[in-house]
């Protein structure tokens, strides 16, 4: 919706930061407002602000959504798949710097035991990836928002709030089957 007014997007941003900003109104109807991908084959969920972003066409496989921010601009994938080729967390980090951010600015990218983050600028692009290995690294979750840089402070917020309804998965039955 490359026509939307400014009054439209001045709306839209307004109804988002009410949202965001915790209040018990938001958090009693946060659902209404939201939607959810949920993956029942690998068991992970997200939530995201429908205002912002929608899903641009039926997706043809369980493991993955693209959804688009309404202007286009920004971008929010959702998957997760087999790790059958047994990477360690280490090394899908590594391709991951080498294939999506190489040349990238990171300016946050903590380790842990099963998961990490990969946060920064890439020309004139913000980016923010969370990869989780579960149900002992046989499955990998993940979700990545990318947006402009231009509109950092508004998407910031909304990658704080989307990261907090993220559930990675671990299979069908919730015992790594």
């Amino acid at each position: 919706m490359a026509g939307r007014s400014r009054a439209a997007t001045s709306c839209t941003a307004a109804l988002l930061a009410v949202l965001l900003a915790g209040g018990m109104a938001a958090a009693a109807d946060w659902r209404r407002d939201w939607a959810t991908v949920r993956n029942e084959r690998h068991g992970f969920l997200i939530a995201y602000p429908s205002e912002v972003f929608q899903q641009a066409s039926e997706s043809r496989t369980d493991e993955g959504r693209m959804l688009f921010s309404r202007d286009g601009k920004a971008q929010l994938l959702v998957g997760a798949f087999a790790n059958e080729e047994a990477t360690t967390l280490e090394d899908y980090r590594d391709y991951l710097m080498q294939e999506n951010y190489a040349g990238a600015h990171i300016e946050y990218a903590p380790m842990r035991g099963k998961w990490f983050v990969l946060s920064g600028t890439i020309g004139d692009r913000e980016f923010y990836e969370r990869v989780s290995f579960t149900c002992g690294g046989k499955l990998i979750n993940s979700w990545a928002m990318i947006y402009p840089k231009s509109e950092r402070r508004f998407y910031n917020r909304v990658v704080e709030a989307v990261a907090r309804t993220y559930s990675p998965g671990a299979g069908r039955s919730g015992n790594c089957d």
